[in-house]
């Protein structure tokens, strides 16, 4: 059988020719017009393609097809081609996560560790939930920014997140950046918001973007949620987007703890404002109909708050940061609405579970959230696992307890008590007549032995964990935490705030908090 290949060109005319149906290399949809004509012009092609050394010489964007006697008799279509999105890459994007704030509002579980580094759901760390979601992303190229009692956090991340001799995730890289001090600059260089802190290491940042780092992922230490990050990014590569911000609809009695934004009909951020209070909140108003929600969801929730997560373009991250606003600190209240202006700013809805925890009562609320049932989040998922520290711990051992809605962690002794919508974390010891109900227990970073413990008891002296007879209600109980027996810690006096640190505790929003480290005598009554 004879054959020829002939180059077709959308600009190619000609006599009419007649040629059979187009067979391209590799499936390729041509672009351009139909063709008809004989095998003279065929001929013609042939020759002119001889001419040019055959398809050795063959140039980028010409399409070439093998034309055979048994097909001269029908018609070659060429089509416009179907030419496919950018698909965003993991390998060419980084993660930043901001670790570095005071953690004020989360004090006292903050007076000894990092925000990041509070213990969360029984075994993990707030740090868990953003590390997780980049591991699960196949996102490998994560930066941690720390600050304030970052101890604990950093050797968690060690233990945890060691790409090279820990557990496997692959190739990829974890780089703690601490807040560092230079000669001459002492005490001038701390930082002083989320974007300064960036700032600060930006020739880390530029080295990445050398490295065909070409989107940066901002994100916060403090947030419970599952998330697929390539979404987000993919969706900020298709709207060609500068800076890209993740948003969800927020109804007036939480409004004005975030950054408010109004957008048009394409997605893009046309207005954009942090925590506005007053008249400022009210501006910000819109129907969030807009997002696909129902009339009286919409009415619910009218406002398009920011969930703090971000994606930048890596060059319109370092071109913010070093030259159009080399003074501003922070990225909700001065980068993104200053950048609203001048560059393309697109909103994602994020539409599945999201809590901020940045207060105890928000701490607390979404930890006893996690026995609810069904829990709008849970940490149990096959396919997104959450990642945390290795503790080698045995089974719990429950002795003649009634637990009801309630979480226990590994390596637990709880005997012939009750517990009741509450999460009880690793190492926790519960005696004998031990009610717990609405509590949220740390657990302990060590065990005492049964003659430890015994020996304590004979001085008089309280052990690590929850002593007999003791009711506990509303109650946060954070690590090594030892309480007495015939303990009563229930706020009866519905107290919202009180600092009792000489005592052990506090009491934020109602809730009872005892302290790190604390001790509460036998008896004692809160």
């Amino acid at each position: 059988m004879e054959s020829i290949c002939i180059s077709l060109k959308a600009t190619a005319t000609a006599s009419p020719v007649n040629i059979s149906q187009g067979r391209s290399n590799g499936g390729t949809v041509f672009w351009g017009e139909t063709i008809r004509g004989g095998w003279d012009f065929g001929t013609q092609l042939w020759k002119s393609l001889r001419a040019e050394n055959g398809v050795k010489k063959a140039k980028p964007g010409v399409a070439y097809s093998i034309i055979t006697p048994e097909i001269n008799k029908e018609t070659m279509k060429f089509e416009p081609p179907k030419f496919e999105a950018p698909q965003a890459d993991p390998k060419n994007v980084a993660s930043i996560i901001l670790g570095g704030g005071a953690g004020t509002r989360l004090f006292p579980l903050t007076s000894q560790r990092a925000k990041p580094a509070v213990p969360i759901g029984g075994c993990y760390r707030l740090i868990d939930i953003p590390m997780s979601n980049c591991i699960n992303s196949g996102i490998k190229k994560i930066f941690i920014l720390t600050q304030f009692n970052s101890f604990s956090l950093n050797r968690h991340l060690a233990r945890t997140y060691n790409f090279g001799n820990g557990v496997n995730f692959g190739d990829g890289l974890v780089e703690v950046l601490a807040a560092t001090q230079t000669p001459g600059e002492a005490g001038k260089k701390w930082f002083q918001g989320t974007a300064d802190a960036v700032r600060q290491f930006v020739w880390v940042f530029e080295d990445a973007k050398a490295k065909d780092v070409e989107h940066v992922l901002i994100l916060s230490g403090d947030h419970l949620y599952r998330a697929d990050y390539m979404d987000f990014v993919q969706k900020h590569i298709d709207s060609n987007a500068d800076i890209t911000v993740s948003c969800l609809p927020m109804d007036d009695s939480r409004a004005s703890d975030y950054g408010l934004m109004k957008i048009d009909g394409t997605g893009r951020i046309v207005q954009f404002a942090e925590k506005p209070k007053g008249p400022n909140l009210k501006a910000m108003q819109v129907d969030t109909s807009i997002l696909g929600l129902s009339a009286q969801d919409a009415a619910r929730y009218p406002y398009i708050a920011s969930m703090g997560v971000y994606v930048f373009k890596t060059s319109v991250l370092l071109k913010l940061l070093t030259r159009s606003y080399p003074s501003c600190n922070d990225f909700g209240s001065e980068i993104i609405p200053s950048a609203v202006k001048e560059h393309k700013v697109q909103a994602y809805l994020f539409s599945d579970y999201w809590e901020d925890i940045g207060t105890i009562k928000s701490f607390f609320d979404a930890n006893l959230a996690l026995t609810e049932q069904p829990p709008k989040f849970e940490f149990y998922d096959p396919k997104t696992p959450f990642y945390t520290s290795p503790r080698f711990l045995p089974p719990t051992k429950v002795d003649e307890c009634k637990i009801v809605d309630s979480i226990i962690s590994h390596g637990c002794f709880l005997r012939e008590c009750s517990v009741q919508h509450s999460i009880v974390g690793v190492r926790s010891r519960l005696e004998s007549g031990v009610d717990l109900q609405d509590t949220m227990m740390m657990g302990a970073d060590y065990y005492q032995t049964e003659s430890e413990i015994a020996s304590l008891l004979a001085e008089g002296k309280v052990p690590i964990g929850v002593g007999q007879n003791t009711k506990i209600k509303n109650c946060i109980i954070d690590k090594n935490a030892k309480i007495g027996k015939d303990v009563i810690i229930s706020n009866t006096d519905a107290v919202e705030e009180a600092e009792r640190p000489e005592d052990g505790f506090y009491i934020r929003s109602g809730i009872t908090v005892i302290m790190k480290n604390a001790t509460i005598r036998d008896g004692t009554v809160i």
